[in-house]
């Protein structure tokens, strides 16, 4: 499986990390030099440097095959154009979303992102599970 993330922060190092260890391909876009850099030291070459929303950009990372998107970056804004990038213009089949403001996981999902994942909606519903659990004790 060849896999795109873009976002080089903690979410993206980590997934990537991850990614790499299960045997996959993964390209990890990240647009800030300095940390491209660090990132390459952590993982090797399969970071490359470049903004995630260009579409020439994206032109080059070889997203024409990759089986799946994902942004990670802490814009939400950003993740929203780089995965309408990728599913409309190059045809990914799976785009999945980090976004930071819950209130905004209807309209990824409206806009043709197949899955938004709201970090606050997760923990949220995992308090109120542990909750529940706990009254019905």
């Amino acid at each position: 499986m060849y896999v795109i993330v873009i976002g080089g922060g903690q979410v993206g190092y980590f997934l990537t990390r991850d990614l790499l260890d299960r045997g996959e391909e993964v390209t990890l876009v990240e647009k800030d030099g300095a940390r491209a850099e660090w990132l390459e030291g952590q993982l090797g070459s399969c970071v490359m440097r470049g903004d995630g929303d260009e579409m020439a950009f994206l032109a080059t990372t070889g997203i024409e095959r990759a089986d799946a998107v994902l942004a990670v970056t802490g814009d939400d804004e950003d993740n929203l154009v780089a995965l309408q990038l990728a599913k409309k213009h190059f045809n990914v089949k799976h785009t999945i979303a980090r976004v930071n403001n819950p209130s905004n996981v209807q309209i990824f999902k409206a806009l043709g992102v197949d899955e938004a994942v709201s970090a606050t909606e997760v923990l949220l519903g995992a308090l109120e599970t542990k909750i529940s659990e706990n009254e019905g004790r």
